[in-house]
């Protein structure tokens, strides 16, 4: 009875690990979203710090 209550509970802890979903968040550094739209989801006025040639102005 103990064997089949640990196996169940391991069975479970895996279904609901498996069924997590996973969400990107948009960030750019890859150039995935053009420089106009980033500038449309974080509000900026300007696309400038998005532009790929601008990236290197940005880093440390």
């Amino acid at each position: 009875m103990r064997s089949l209550k640990l196996i169940l509970g391991i069975f479970l802890m895996t279904a609901f690990l498996a069924s997590c979903s996973v969400h990107r968040v948009h960030t750019n550094g890859k150039g995935d979203i053009p420089p106009g739209q980033m500038k449309k989801i974080t509000g900026e006025k300007s696309a400038k710090k998005y532009a790929p040639g601008q990236q290197k102005k940005n880093r440390y």
